[in-house]
């Protein structure tokens, strides 16, 4: 990093969003070393708020680490007026340039969001903060490369992982995975004013109620984030052969923490790197991942359409089921009622926890679009309203790979079994009988297909199909050709 030169304003606002946390936090950097005092605020979006169910984990999720993030940054101040963030509930909009306003600071420091809303939403109050007098300066922080950093010999976004990822790994360097130290700035950190010293709004301040984040043990704040890295470390090794293993604690669980920036991407790909340049196949293969989700990030800045639109637009033409038959059928892939185990106890897991195995997205979207023949934004709709890591640009990338209708994805007629998934990434049923208890009984080889069970084997599980578990609400060999069929219409641009 450059360093910092003599502050150029008398005071500045930090805007936290995506990225809560002290730590190599970019924005904050930068206010702490151009400003001579630096105030903060979050503001918990009606615009986004609002639309959401009453019980929302995310939600609950920032709340907490809120809470982690005031006494962060008061530890790091010295300073205890009753909170250092002043946290709002209001349209962002409106909200940071009143704030601005009311504590007559002369910049505003946040980082990008490359969302279409969110970047219209920063339009409006750059504009509003202009007509102020006042500016507005946004960083990069949510990946290492971002934006047009990484592109073609010909000047061009890729559309294609593989050379992104070659071009990515090329380019990256020791600059690209520094930290930004903003701890050695932190005295310029103000106290609050006295109109402002107001606690991190409680969940039912903000019109919310509990959704059970302590019951499921998720870790919030940095402080979670880094146990769980701290975890992950000691098994990164061995992450290419246990990462497809619905059963097994193969992955990181921190992408949650990655949404919300409770920890940098920048130290996770430096911590990947580092140890895929020893030679850990492990690390090798997540830092493919850190790097996939830079690759969709880019895809959404570059190609907005794809917020509604297939990437190939080809695919548009594709006649999905629908009616009321289709809706059915929606519903139980929702509810985990498809008569296809893993699938059914993938829904399950997302449903109970609002977090779902990375295989398992792939297999569940797979029978959606292919086996069920619905909509993909269907499913992705129904994905940002349950995951704890809701990301757009990586849940619209991901359903538009899975339904062969974005950018770099897999080819239409690629369709998953589920029976040969399950078989395959759960061979003794554990992930299945955790979530489907009242097929525990079955032994192993029914588990996967019970249609397929003997009566006895059924009789002696009590396992009743039709009763306690339905029976497949389509055959996926039937499903396959009709996929096929469906498909034709795009054979030319595949």
């Amino acid at each position: 990093m450059q360093p910092p030169s003599a502050p150029s304003y008398s005071s500045g606002l930090v805007w936290f969003r995506r990225d809560l946390r002290t730590e190599d936090q970019a924005a904050l950097y930068h206010a702490l070393t151009q400003c001579q005092q630096v105030h903060c605020a979050f503001v918990f979006d009606t615009d986004i708020l609002d639309v959401l169910p009453r019980a929302d984990r995310r939600v609950e999720f920032i709340r907490e680490t809120l809470v982690e993030l005031d006494a962060a940054l008061r530890a790091l101040s010295g300073h205890d007026h009753g909170g250092l963030i002043a946290v709002h509930h209001a349209a962002a909009a409106d909200a940071v340039p009143d704030l601005a306003a009311a504590l007559d600071v002369q910049a505003v420091f946040t980082n990008h969001d490359d969302e279409p809303q969110a970047i219209e939403r920063d339009g409006t109050v750059r504009t509003r903060l202009a007509a102020q007098g006042r500016a507005l300066h946004t960083f990069k922080d949510h990946t290492v490369f971002e934006r047009s950093e990484v592109m073609t010999q010909a000047g061009h976004p890729y559309s294609v992982f593989t050379p992104y990822k070659n071009a990515w790994l090329k380019k990256v360097d020791a600059f690209y995975l520094s930290s930004y130290p903003a701890e050695r700035h932190a005295a310029r950190l103000a106290p609050r004013p006295a109109g402002h010293r107001r606690p991190v709004p409680t969940l039912a301040a903000l019109g919310f109620e509990p959704a059970g984040l302590a019951q499921l043990k998720i870790p919030t704040g940095s402080q979670g984030a880094h146990q769980l890295l701290a975890d992950f470390v000691e098994r990164i090794d061995k992450y290419e052969d246990t990462r497809n293993f619905p059963a097994v604690k193969g992955p990181s669980y921190l992408s949650v923490h990655l949404r919300f920036g409770t920890i940098s991407p920048r130290l996770l790909a430096r911590t990947a790197h580092e140890r895929a340049r020893q030679g850990s196949p492990g690390a090798a293969t997540w830092l493919s991942e850190l790097i996939w989700r830079d690759f969709y990030f880019q895809i959404l800045y570059h190609h907005p359409h794809v917020v509604n639109d297939s990437f190939k637009p080809a695919y548009d033409a594709i006649a999905w089921e629908t009616g009321p038959e289709a809706d059915a059928l929606f519903a139980a892939w929702c509810e985990g009622r498809t008569g296809y185990p893993l699938v059914d106890a993938a829904m399950a897991q997302i449903n109970q926890t609002g977090y779902m195995h990375n295989r398992l997205r792939m297999v569940v979207a797979s029978f959606l679009v292919k086996d069920l023949g619905l909509d993909w934004r269907r499913g992705e709709a129904y994905f940002a309203l349950q995951l704890n890591d809701f990301d757009l640009s990586a849940n619209n990338g991901g359903w538009q790979w899975a339904s062969s209708s974005g950018c770099d994805a897999q080819p239409y007629f690629r369709i998953f079994n589920p029976v040969s998934q399950s078989e395959k990434f759960d061979p003794d049923g554990k992930f299945i009988r955790r979530y489907l208890p009242q097929l525990a009984g079955l032994p192993n080889a029914a588990l996967h297909a019970p249609w397929k069970a003997k009566p006895l084997e059924l009789q002696s599980a009590g396992v009743q199909l039709g009763g306690n578990y339905p029976l497949p609400i389509v055959d996926h060999d039937t499903a396959r050709q009709q996929t096929l069929e469906r498909y034709a219409v795009v054979k030319a641009s595949a």
